[in-house]
């Protein structure tokens, strides 16, 4: 009977002890901070916002400063398409990763670079589109700005050049000289003719 009454003993303790043990658990787990749930993250109403489209012109070339931001944060996306489209033509298309960097910011920027070659002066619009892609392509997350630029060709000369040149001079016939030629050109004349006068007089 001893020996049964002191089993028994021994095993409410350890029931007890397991009892405890795991309501500490369950304390803990309920206490410590929870990580971001990305997948709920995702599931947020998303946005894509173009902040800017900048122009800056080069020789013979546009350079494009296309800024954007993606909300509710850069663990919402995988991969951005941006459409650009020129006076109502789309000129190019490229897909960007988004990275998944602690580093990296929500904010990122684009850089295309357009060769204006035969481009003539004047009003030109410039679109940027951009849409959330996910694993068939499928758009998800769409949008698009548009801006209207006075475009001016620039050249090299007109980049290095301060001052005119004279390229031509009309009536390029008649002889230009300074006053010091004039003088030197008078004296021999008036020489010539000295010479002239006192041959004539010894005939």
């Amino acid at each position: 009977m001893g020996k049964s009454t002191k089993t028994q003993h021994l095993r409410e303790k350890m029931r007890t002890a397991a009892k405890q043990s795991k309501q500490q658990t369950l304390d803990n787990l309920q206490d410590a901070p929870q990580k971001p749930d990305k997948a709920a993250e995702s599931d947020q109403e998303k946005h894509i916002v173009i902040t800017e489209i900048g122009t800056q012109t080069k020789e013979d070339e546009l350079a494009l400063k296309i800024a954007f931001r993606l909300l509710p944060s850069k663990t919402a996306f995988s991969k951005v398409k941006s459409d650009l489209w020129f006076d109502g033509q789309q000129i190019s298309s490229v897909t960007i990763g988004i990275p998944q960097s602690p580093l990296a910011t929500n904010d990122f920027e684009l850089a295309p670079v357009l060769d204006m070659k035969g481009i003539e002066a004047g009003p030109h619009t410039i679109k940027a589109e951009m849409h959330e892609l996910w694993a068939s392509d499928e758009k998800l997350t769409s949008t698009s700005k548009e801006v209207t630029i006075e475009y001016v060709p620039m050249k090299r000369e007109d980049r290095l050049i301060r001052v005119p040149i004279v390229k031509s001079v009309a009536g390029t016939d008649l002889a230009i000289v300074s006053d010091t030629e004039k003088n030197i050109y008078r004296k021999i004349e008036e020489d010539m003719k000295k010479e002239a006068i006192s041959r004539r007089d010894t005939w």
